[in-house]
């Protein structure tokens, strides 16, 4: 079945309670909002489930992992089916005892997985202490067939990195969806907030442009963790056009569903007059598998 030439796709900006089956019936209610809107694919934020729990570093939060297929992606899987829209999920993967992941799993619009993605980037700065919950990924980069076409996902920390998004988007990927768990250390928004997000933004509307495709950056908002300290999360979830152009914004402290069309014939026109991909020259390319060329 072609892919149409014109798609939608639906992003949810929220906030986290500490519930997560709290957190589960409000993302479905947002996703059952952007399909009313016309959304084909919709994207919840990262590790959608909880507050962001790797602010600290503590084995009894292993419990909150599940596998896949487990109750959230059948929750999910089903809601997909309903609605007839494609979700991209972020879940914290149990795989087995003491092997856990950060996962975004891609539901196609009849239920089924269409694929898995396990975080490859993994960061750890103080407040974001993932190393010790979550093991590499080991899927590599792919993209996955939908009803809306080839999509492709990454997580977070993986938007610092145009080797992921190249090798997504040579994979067919015509959007790359970025679910997301980003914020200001409080003490450090005055001085240093506005150019941290001006600099998130920029990096992935760069991978836009470099690839010619579509990118969503799929983000939570609210403060998590004690007054004074913990995070507080950014919120401006956007979608950049396959020229880098912002078609869409969401706010920086508000919940918000984005709806967004996507054009597959303006990426082929962009694609046509910056032919970023026909003149790579991947012949002189080897040396990028090295850490530094300093020998």
């Amino acid at each position: 079945m072609a892919a149409p030439a014109r798609f939608s796709i639906g992003l949810v900006q929220m906030r986290m309670a500490d519930d997560p089956a709290a957190n589960l019936d409000a993302a479905i209610t947002h996703i059952r909002e952007a399909a009313a809107r016309g959304a084909g694919i919709v994207c919840l934020p990262e590790l959608f489930r909880t507050p962001y729990f790797c602010q600290r570093e503590d084995a009894a939060l292993f419990d909150l992992a599940e596998p896949i297929p487990g109750p959230t992606s059948d929750a999910l899987a089903r809601v997909a089916r309903e609605l007839g829209v494609a979700i991209v999920a972020s879940l914290f993967e149990r795989r087995a005892a003491g092997v856990y992941h950060n996962t975004a799993v891609v539901l196609d619009a009849d239920g089924a997985e269409r694929g898995r993605y396990r975080k490859m980037h993994i960061p750890d700065d103080p407040l974001y202490y993932e190393k010790f919950y979550f093991t590499p990924g080991d899927l590599g980069f792919s993209a996955f067939d939908t009803s809306v076409g080839r999509v492709g996902t990454l997580v977070c920390w993986d938007q610092w990195y145009p080797e992921a998004a190249r090798l997504t988007a040579l994979a067919g990927a015509d959007v790359l969806f970025y679910p997301t768990a980003i914020g200001w250390h409080p003490r450090e928004k005055a001085e240093y907030g506005q150019a941290q997000v001006n600099a998130w933004q920029i990096m992935q509307r760069a991978h836009a442009i470099a690839n010619g495709v579509y990118v969503a950056a799929v983000n939570r908002i609210g403060h998590e963790g004690p007054a004074g300290g913990g995070i507080e999360f950014w919120g401006t979830s956007f979608v950049s056009d396959p020229f880098g152009v912002v078609i869409a914004e969401a706010p920086r402290d508000a919940e918000a569903v984005l709806v967004v069309e996507c054009d597959r014939v303006h990426q082929e026109d962009v694609r046509r007059n910056w032919p970023f991909l026909r003149d790579r020259r991947i012949d002189a390319y080897a040396p990028i598998s090295k850490r530094l060329l300093d020998t």
